[in-house]
């Protein structure tokens, strides 16, 4: 048995020194590496300009002490234009000597007035095609030129693409922004009734700079968009589908005088449904736990049990109202951003078959109660305030 081994080695050995490496290897200086791709309408009619944001690896080295930095961006931003995204794409070769390489491409930004038009055959290339951006990309929207946003100044990241990215991941410290990939974004898209949604982002002056903001949530109907959320009516959104991880709720204080800051610690929803007189009635109910952040009238107990139920109640409210926000800008818009319609569809898939094609008439007068159960479990280090009189 032993020789038999042996002799399998002698064969093998050679064999993966002669085969090491894979055929179809790219190398890294053979690659453009793209952080984000912006989409505008490009000036000659019934084209699109699409720019891509390209690394420069050796831009991204740290200066050594004495030898100077050079001052130049770590980044490239070229633009090319075309009838398609797939054609446009191609064209980036007569510029670059390096194939675009888009698997770590972490932001996709359409214009507002791309966004406008319709963005279904944009989205086309993105998903169709194997080697392009990944599902975990971010979708957003600019206010303004997509491609202004990646030439946005950052302090903390070199890439705007990256700072970009990362403005939308910890946007989960407010709850105040619509965190969207491309998967969830196509999802929605491929939906019959459920609308897609995407992160809201312009450029803000700063004295002299110019730094990207996020600013809301985009809304779609079909794959046109119609309407922004606010942060407020944003967190509504997110209370519904059951994505508020953190935050900051402000209240009047009790006392009257004030600002009381209650942080959600943890948070989940449940949306259910039945029919009541051949109409789909809407249930969703929110269970919600937060703790005393601060307050603004130091001179006041908080914890006393009367007062600390009156700030629970308060912090219902205030989830109330921004759930109620949000509904109202939705059915306004006449688009079902909660999913409410696949809740309907998932509970009754018969009566669904007649209901999906009159979605639209049902979703604005739709009929939906909201309960809130929220409580307060620590006032934090201290149990009264720093001063008392």
């Amino acid at each position: 048995m032993q020789k038999y081994s042996k002799l399998l080695l002698m064969i093998l050995i050679p064999l993966l020194i002669v085969l090491n490496g894979c055929w179809d290897r790219r190398e890294l200086d053979t690659l453009a590496i793209v952080s984000g791709l912006a989409i505008d309408k490009a000036d000659e009619p019934g084209k699109i300009q699409i720019t891509a944001q390209i690394i420069k690896p050796g831009e991204m080295k740290v200066p050594q002490a004495g030898g100077g930095g050079g001052g130049e961006k770590p980044y490239w931003n070229i633009t090319a234009t075309g009838e398609t995204v797939s054609e446009t794409m191609r064209e980036f070769t007569h510029e670059s000597n390096r194939k675009l390489y888009l698997p770590h491409n972490e932001t996709l930004i359409f214009s507002q007035d791309i966004a406008k038009e319709g963005i279904k055959k944009y989205v086309d290339f993105f998903v169709r095609e194997p080697e392009s951006t990944r599902g975990l990309t971010k979708v957003l929207v600019s206010k303004g030129k997509a491609n202004d946003i990646l030439d946005s100044q950052t302090e903390l990241e070199k890439i705007p693409g990256e700072n970009i990215a990362q403005l939308v991941d910890e946007s989960v410290a407010t709850s105040e922004e619509s965190a969207v990939n491309l998967q969830e974004f196509f999802t929605r898209l491929m939906s019959k009734t459920t609308a897609p949604v995407a992160s809201v982002i312009e450029v803000m002056d700063q004295g002299k700079e110019k730094i990207a903001r996020l600013s809301g949530t985009a809304i779609f109907k079909t794959d046109k968009l119609v309407g922004y959320l606010n942060k407020a009516e944003t967190r509504g959104l997110l209370w519904v589908i059951d994505k508020v991880k953190s935050g900051i709720i402000v209240v009047k204080s009790p006392s009257g005088e004030g600002k009381v800051s209650l942080e959600i610690i943890r948070a989940s929803s449940e949306i259910t449904t039945e029919i009541k007189d051949n109409k789909p009635y809407i249930t969703i109910n929110i269970d919600e736990e937060g703790n005393l952040s601060d307050q603004m009238s130091p001179d006041y107990d908080l914890t006393k049990l009367p007062v600390w139920s009156s700030l629970e109640k308060s912090q219902a409210d205030a989830i109330q109202q921004e759930v109620m926000a949000a509904l109202k800008k939705a059915q306004d818009l006449n688009t079902d951003i909660f999913g409410f319609g696949d809740a309907v569809h998932r509970k009754y898939p018969e009566l669904w078959r007649d209901m999906e094609k009159q979605w639209d008439h049902y979703f604005p007068d739709l009929e939906v109660e909201v309960i809130i159960n929220a409580k307060l479990s620590r006032p934090g280090m201290i149990t009264k305030p720093p001063v008392q009189k």
